[in-house]
């Protein structure tokens, strides 16, 4: 079950596009540089068709196959941007910018699919059209979202939609990929813990929002342990603990918290929102305080559609003999979430070896997987838009 033998010859020349973008990182929808370069490329390609400032600063490609006279369309979509990280790999071709890294692999993201692109520009071994989409903004953004909303799928008639992301930890070569929920939903919570400041030396003269805090950010784990059905999954974090004095006998005004509350089901989702707000402010009341909850609803459950999970774990099984169909599932977000609601459709994880985990600042994209990467993309296409 090898590779293609076009796309191993290009591993090289591919390599060399993802360490340039690599080197030049670009945060959110700011990814001018890198959709530039995405755009150049798909015209030296050949590509039928290329559309700019799809979402912003998003990219497609349309390569037509030998025939198109299905109107059929499948879209596959890499990411483009880059995180806020200060890299320190040492690499030769490390982020040329500081405080700028791409961390977490779009850039091999990007430079497999632009490999896949070119192999089916040149080969057209396939019938329909693919559109080959290329997003800002996954990191927190919601580019996949902006795209959906400037009509990405019904302008490009797409008809099922494939997302890719590197999975460090795992074989470079192996695949993993499940139905259902795969990645969570990410939504976000500040507290403000409002009291009574005074002299530490004099608590009983004040209301201590440090005290009120800090029995939220223990009773905010029995939505968990509480609340919710055990079968099912439900992380509530908080992450950050502030106040406005670091003074050692100074008890504050008011405490800050925030943090992060991760599901897979809509009504768990919505029972963790409504269980936090209760617990935050009737817990400050019952100390005398009071408690001002902001709930920022992040991405939604990313689910994979059920027959095309299927089709991309037979085309994953074409390039690989490592292919999990029954990976763990994910707490972590991904806004393709907002493609497959739009439109039928899955997502795979490629492995990216012993490498440190996304998000760090010494990860780094393993190239050696490039080859695998892009021959799943065309496999894909071509096993989904079989010629004639």
């Amino acid at each position: 079950m090898p590779i293609k033998n076009r796309i191993a010859e290009m591993r090289d020349e591919v390599a060399e596009w993802r360490r340039d973008l690599h080197e030049h990182p670009e945060l959110m929808y700011d990814t001018h540089r890198t959709a530039n370069v995405v755009a150049e490329k798909l015209r030296a390609f050949g590509c039928d068709e290329i559309a700019e400032g799809i979402g912003r600063t998003g990219v497609v490609g349309v390569i037509k196959g030998r025939q198109d006279t299905r109107g059929y369309v499948v879209g596959i979509r890499a990411d483009m941007d880059a995180l806020p990280i200060l890299e320190t790999t040492g690499l030769p071709y490390a982020s040329k910018t500081p405080g700028k890294m791409h961390a977490c692999g779009h850039d091999g993201h990007t430079a497999m699919l632009l490999g896949a692109a070119k192999y089916l520009a040149e080969t057209r071994n396939f019938d329909g059209a693919v559109a080959v989409i290329f997003q800002p903004a996954e990191e927190g953004g919601a580019g996949g979202k902006a795209m959906v909303e400037d009509g990405l799928i019904d302008r490009f008639r797409i008809r099922e939609i494939y997302g890719m992301h590197n999975n460090p930890g795992t074989p470079v070569g192996s695949f993993q990929i499940r139905p259902g929920p795969f990645y969570a939903a990410t939504d976000n919570f500040t507290i403000e813990v409002i009291g009574k400041g005074g002299h530490a030396a004099r608590p009983h003269a004040t209301i201590d929002p440090t005290l009120i805090a800090s029995h939220i950010v223990l009773a905010l784990q029995s939505i968990a342990s509480r609340n919710a059905n055990p079968i099912h999954s439900i992380v509530v974090s908080t992450t950050s603990f502030r106040t406005e004095s670091d003074a050692y006998n100074v008890i504050p005004e008011s405490v800050q918290l925030r943090g992060t509350v991760r599901t897979f089901d809509k009504s768990l989702r919505e029972l963790g929102e409504k269980r936090l707000k209760a617990i935050a402010v009737q817990t400050a009341e019952v100390f005398g305080g009071r408690a001002e909850v902001n709930w920022d609803p992040g991405y939604p459950a990313m689910v994979n559609h059920e027959q095309e999970t299927t089709f991309a774990a037979q085309a994953a099984r074409r390039v690989s003999d490592d292919v999990a169909t029954e990976a763990d599932a994910i707490m972590g977000g991904e806004d393709f979430a907002y493609m497959l609601e739009a439109c039928p459709g899955a997502y795979i994880q490629v492995g990216n070896g012993d490498s440190a985990e996304v998000h760090h600042p010494k990860y780094n994209f393993n190239d050696d997987a490039i080859p695998f990467g892009s021959s799943y993309w065309a496999e894909l296409v071509e096993t989904r838009m079989k010629v004639a």
